[in-house]
């Protein structure tokens, strides 16, 4: 494996005040993810994995602790900052596709890249080569309710990668696909992990779908309990 550090979590809490009652969702947690690695972050639900996928993914702050992007410190940055990085280190699947029902297949995949300032005629250009990789060729100029979920995921993986990110964060991928079309998902992760060198982050309750990766981290109250390698 790749041993340099993309991201780091360095003895990361998060607390959340809910009237007089603080919950602490992230309890100091410190993780490494490695470029170019599969990971896995399994655990319950009440377990603090969608918080912590927020953390790796830029989409929020800690209350304590670091996180490193790259060697550099973004635990304090301004959330225009922040937008800006993850726009272009950071691609996101997530469970309930996040697709835009009144643009077609095509139109949602161009859409990151406009924030990024990148021309009609590449954006054009870009959008249709993601979606013949995820075989959805023929459904360009669908819109999302024109088709199934499984093809829906593949529009959001496509999408994930209109920017070229170096980090693909997956939030629950399969969760709201039959199993058939879940592993279909999965061998599209797979592919992106070894034949694209993606490094992939995908955050699951189901040890089925986290033994696709090289590396599972357990978490439980808001800290890893146990990890494993494949």
């Amino acid at each position: 494996m790749n041993k340099e550090v993309i991201i780091e979590l360095k003895n990361v809490w998060k607390t959340y005040k809910m009237g007089a009652v603080e919950v602490h969702a992230l309890r100091g947690l410190t993780l490494k993810v490695h470029k170019g690695e599969f990971l896995a972050i399994m655990g319950p639900s009440g377990s603090g994995k969608s918080t912590a996928m927020n953390m790796v993914g830029c989409l929020d702050v800690p209350t304590k602790g670091s996180i490193y992007l790259s060697g550099k410190d973004i635990s304090h940055m301004r959330e225009s900052r922040l937008a800006q990085i993850r726009g272009k280190k950071v691609g996101f699947i997530f469970q309930t596709f996040n697709l835009l029902n009144t643009l077609t297949a095509k139109e949602n995949i161009k859409l990151p890249m406009t924030f990024q300032d990148i021309a009609s005629e590449e954006r054009e250009k870009k959008a249709e080569q993601l979606l013949e990789m995820v075989e959805l060729g023929d459904r360009m100029d669908h819109k999302p309710t024109e088709m199934s979920g499984g093809q829906q995921q593949r529009v959001a993986i496509a999408r994930s990668l209109s920017n070229d990110p170096e980090v693909i964060l997956a939030d629950e991928p399969t969760g709201n696909l039959d199993s058939k079309t879940g592993e279909r998902v999965l061998d599209f992760l797979k592919r992106l992990h070894k034949e694209e060198g993606k490094t992939i982050v995908m955050v699951t309750h189901d040890r089925r779908v986290a033994e696709q990766a090289q590396r599972t981290e357990y978490l439980k109250d808001g800290i890893i309990v146990k990890n494993l390698r494949r």
